[in-house]
């Protein structure tokens, strides 16, 4: 979705603020035993730190990673939708072990191995269900809505188009 470097750092900074927050809200409510308004403020607490480990992982390291997982299953000529969904399982499967690990570290009373291995296995179902049905589509919805292209293609521009197609 994103066409220049300004639009891929706006739409990983909401993407991982979303995807953070919602994670680190799961996080907190598997450790308060219960969701109340206070889970929500909790995570608020862990997120200005969490936040930009993600997105700087995200965008330098593991977008590129991921783009080249997908297209290993995934052609070029496949639905633009399908490509997205192997894409973004693709981060997951790369984000949250890595991201299970730094909140392991860093906020977890045992840091240990199978602490982090613990928490990993809790968060990926959590992580997989959350990006492909609420938070990629959201995040998705409002990167369209910021990002609105004007259709500026005229009638002979479409004759082009149907033309190289037909070729």
């Amino acid at each position: 979705m994103p066409k220049t470097k300004f639009q891929e750092v706006v739409f990983t900074f909401i993407m991982a603020t979303c995807m953070v927050y919602g994670m680190i809200v799961y996080n907190v409510a598997l450790n308060m035993g219960t969701v109340t308004g206070e889970t929500f403020l909790a995570a608020l607490h862990e997120l200005p730190i969490m936040m930009p480990i993600a997105f700087i992982l995200e965008f330098f390291v593991v977008g590129k990673i991921a783009g080249a997982m997908a297209f290993k299953v995934m052609r070029p000529t496949d639905r633009p939708q399908f490509i997205t969904y192997a894409v973004s399982i693709c981060i997951c499967i790369i984000m949250c072990p890595t991201m299970s690990l730094i909140a392991t570290i860093l906020f977890k009373e045992d840091p240990s191995f199978f602490t982090w291995i613990k928490t990993w296995a809790m968060n990926f179902p959590m992580a997989i269900l959350y990006q492909l049905c609420y938070c990629g589509p959201i995040v998705r919805l409002i990167f369209r809505t910021i990002f609105r292209e004007k259709n500026t293609s005229s009638a002979s521009d479409i004759d082009i188009e149907k033309a190289a197609v037909e070729n």
